[in-house]
């Protein structure tokens, strides 16, 4: 009642709770933001030296660099795998903890804690268990793909980095999975349970749709996540052996800070964004029209 004859004081009283949040997401995000697409039509190979207008002539360059799109083929295939299995174990675990298993909740925080874990710090975890543990125990039981150095194999520096991002991952989309069914109808199970439906059923016809909400935010977290993953490629391999594992975040850090070619470096950056961008959103936008309700 005082909001709506007092306008001014409801202005202010909103200004008052959103604005610190907006000035410190304009500071720490916006300007930034603004800055680097500044810098992608200026020549600049130091913090220090003035900005030269270039033009288009940064994102030429960065349409024509093969290192970067190398980067990015070897990002979408990282993302394709992380993708699917995170969102598969994630769900698996979910129903898991959520199906009456003694000590559920014990699990549910186990398996939520790698996440809490950051990711260079992660990253040298296992690094010193795919240098130095595994090859011990191949070494032990005669198991000769665990004898091998994983991160000094190509394929298998990648797969190493799959099976670390999915390790951290899994257990927080495991979180939301978890919301997810805690909230489907028991009422609606309990009719498909009257008419017939054996388990399977339930969940092929039941539980999943009613899931897609959940599945709408993962999947967004975990195509963000994938495609700008760099601290764990940087701490479990540093891009190796030979540039094999560089994803397009590193390509694009060592574009910029490595070759001091800032320039070019913010240019892929953007050209990075716009295409997890237009992902990302075409994914929320389709999954939303999967959406049923109860």
């Amino acid at each position: 009642m005082i909001s709506e004859k007092n306008p001014l004081r409801r202005w202010l009283l909103q200004l008052f709770f959103t604005g610190p949040t907006i000035v410190f997401f304009c500071i720490a995000v916006m300007v930034p933001f603004a800055y680097g697409l500044y810098m992608t039509f200026h020549t600049v190979s130091s913090p220090l030296d003035p900005l030269q207008f270039a033009g288009l002539a940064n994102y030429r360059e960065a349409f024509q660099d093969e290192n970067f799109w190398a980067a990015m083929w070897l990002t979408v295939k990282f993302v394709l795998a992380t993708v699917i299995l995170i969102n598969i174990l994630g769900f698996l675990l979910a129903f898991l903890v959520t199906s009456g298993v003694r000590f559920q909740n014990f699990f549910r925080t186990s398996l939520f804690t790698p996440n809490l874990i950051g990711g260079l710090v992660l990253g040298y975890i296992w690094q010193f268990i795919f240098v130095q543990t595994l090859p011990a125990i191949g070494e032990k039981f005669n198991i000769e793909w665990l004898r091998l150095g994983w991160l000094g194999d190509e394929t298998m520096a990648f797969w190493a980095i799959v099976i670390v991002s999915i390790w951290q991952s899994a257990g927080y989309m495991m979180i939301i999975f978890v919301a997810g069914l805690v909230n489907v109808p028991k009422d609606v199970l309990e009719a498909a349970t009257i008419d017939g439906a054996n388990g399977w059923q339930r969940l092929r016809a039941v539980t999943l749709p009613l899931m897609v909400p959940s599945f709408v935010v993962t999947v967004f977290l975990t195509l963000k996540n994938a495609f700008m993953v760099y601290d764990l490629n940087y701490s479990l391999t540093e891009g190796g052996p030979y540039g094999s594992t560089t994803m397009v975040s590193m390509q694009v850090v060592q574009k910029a800070f490595t070759e001091n070619n800032y320039g070019v470096g913010q240019a892929e950056a953007f050209v990075l964004f716009l295409i997890v961008a237009v992902i990302t959103g075409l994914q929320v936008y389709f999954s939303k029209k999967m959406e049923v309700s109860a």
